[in-house]
C-alpha cells in the first residue's frame, strides 16, 4: 500500500517506520528540511510541500495526517479537500477533537473524498511494540485498510469503533482516563516519599508495583524508568502541561450530564501545577485568619 504522511514528527515518523517495516511504501512532508532528511534515511520519500506529496501518490490516494490538533489539522484538511479527488482517503491519526472530525467527514464526503479518524495511542514505545488504534469511519472502508492497521498496531490493539468521529471520541476518553490514572499514581508516590517512612526507595517500590501487582501497567513501567534515572526527579519542575483532550473529556461529560469527578480533578491538578502560587490558597489563609485568628505565613 502507498501512503502519504503529512507530519513527520515523533509520532508521524514512528508510523512511517512501522509501515515501511511491513512492506508499505511511504512518502511524506514535514516543514523542516532536517526532519525530511532524517525521514529519508528510514526509507520515506519526502517532498517539499503537501501538494508534491499528493501529486506523486498513485490514485486512489491515501493521506495520513499526523499534525497537531486544532487549526493546523483544520487548515491542512482544507488544503487536501482542494487538491484530492473523489475516491481518495484522508486518515487523521492525530489527537483531533471528535466534533472537528465529524465536520471534516461531512466536508470531505460532499466532495466524494473518504475520511477515517484514528485515535492513536502508544507514545514513544509505539514504534517498537506497536500502537493502539481506535478507528472511526465507514466500516467497509476501514476494513479495506486492515493490512495497514495490522502493520501499525500491537497484537489485538486495533478495532473499528463506529461512525466518523467515534475513533477520536474514544481516544479522547482514553486520554481522560490516562489523566486520572497518572494523577493517582503521582499522589501515591508523593505519599510514599513524604509519609511516615521518609527513606523508602521509590525505585524498589515502583519495581514491585509494576510486577504482579493489581496496579501494574505500562504507566507504572514508565514510573519505574523515571525513578531509575533520578529517584528524586530533581531535574524536573512540577509544571504539567496538557494537550486539551482532558478538557474535552470534561466538557463532554458536562454536556451529557455524566459524572467524571476523578478526570475533572486530574485536569484541575494540572492547572494548579502551572501556578507559582495560588491566589485561592492565599484567600483561604486570609479567611482563616480573619474569622479565627489562625496563624498565617507572610512572604
Amino acid at each position: 500500500m502507498n501512503i502519504g504522511i503529512i507530519g513527520l514528527g515523533r509520532m508521524g515518523m514512528a508510523i512511517a517506520k512501522r509501515a515501511i517495516q511491513h512492506n508499505h511504501s511511504v512518502s511524506g512532508f514535514a516543514p523542516s528540511a532536517e526532519t525530511r532528511d532524517l525521514a529519508n534515511t528510514f526509507g520515506v520519500k519526502t517532498y517539499n510541500s503537501v501538494q508534491d506529496v499528493i501529486s506523486n501518490l498513485p490514485a486512489p490516494r491515501t493521506v495520513w495526517l499526523m499534525v497537531p490538533a486544532g487549526e493546523i489539522t483544520r487548515s491542512t484538511i482544507a488544503i487536501l479537500a482542494d487538491i484530492l479527488e473523489a475516491g481518495d482517503t484522508v486518515i487523521d491519526g492525530g489527537n483531533s477533537y471528535f466534533k472537528d472530525s465529524q465536520a471534516h467527514y461531512e466536508m470531505l464526503e460532499a466532495k466524494g473524498i473518504n475520511f477515517i479518524d484514528v485515535g492513536t495511542s502508544g507514545g514513544l514505545k509505539g514504534e517498537e511494540i506497536g500502537f493502539s488504534l481506535m478507528i472511526g469511519g465507514k466500516q467497509d472502508l476501514v476494513n479495506s485498510y486492515n493490512s495497514l492497521w495490522e502493520a501499525l498496531a500491537a497484537p489485538e490493539a486495533y478495532t473499528y469503533v463506529g461512525e466518523a468521529g467515534s475513533g477520536h471520541f474514544v481516544k479522547m476518553v482514553h486520554n481522560g482516563v490516562e489523566y486520572g490514572i497518572m494523577q493517582a499514581m503521582a499522589e501515591g508516590f508523593e505519599l510514599v516519599k513524604s509519609g511516615p517512612y521518609p527513606n523508602l526507595n521509590l525505585q524498589q517500590v515502583s519495581k514491585v508495583w509494576k510486577n504482579g501487582s493489581i496496579i501494574r501497567s505500562f504507566l507504572m513501567d514508565l514510573a519505574y524508568d523515571a525513578f531509575q534515572k533520578d529517584a528524586d526527579l530533581s531535574y524536573l519542575s512540577d509544571y504539567v502541561d496538557d494537550n486539551g483532550m482532558g478538557r474535552w473529556t470534561v466538557d463532554t461529560a458536562i454536556e451529557h450530564a455524566i459524572p467524571a469527578p476523578v478526570i475533572t480533578d486530574a485536569v484541575f491538578a494540572r492547572f494548579r501545577s502551572r501556578q507559582e502560587e495560588s491566589f485561592a490558597g492565599k484567600t483561604l489563609a486570609a479567611l482563616r485568619n480573619e474569622f479565627g485568628g489562625h496563624e498565617v505565613k507572610n512572604k
